[in-house]
């Protein structure tokens, strides 16, 4: 999914996500997918560099916790950056882990 980002494909993003999806005040799948072509949209490039992840392995399910910097601007020098606290949860579907809930607030625990 970082690859996917990185390289600006929001439907290579969004296989990795489940269809029950939910995040931050009851955003759905569909609202995932808007946000992430929003960013692609906006963003002649996208960086992201991901900090070292908890993992709390709970048998065919995973709750992961890491800290990411986004950044967004044009092919050379990036226009702007954020660093976010980012809780997801994972469940095993045939094979694959696909991402099922996710918060993220911008770190350092402001809004």
């Amino acid at each position: 999914m970082q690859a996917a980002l990185e390289e600006r494909s929001a439907s290579a993003f969004m296989d990795g996500v489940a269809d029950d999806f939910t995040g931050p005040g009851g955003m759905d799948r569909a609202a995932l997918q808007q946000v992430v072509r929003a960013q692609v949209l906006a963003n002649a490039s996208i960086g992201v560099t991901l900090g070292p992840a908890e993992v709390e392995l709970q048998g065919p399910r995973a709750t992961v916790r890491f800290s990411a910097l986004a950044t967004g601007g044009n092919r050379f020098l990036p226009e702007r950056a954020q660093a976010w606290e980012v809780t997801s949860a994972w469940r095993d579907e045939d094979g694959g882990w696909r991402l099922y809930y996710a918060e993220w607030k911008p770190k350092g625990g402001g809004q």
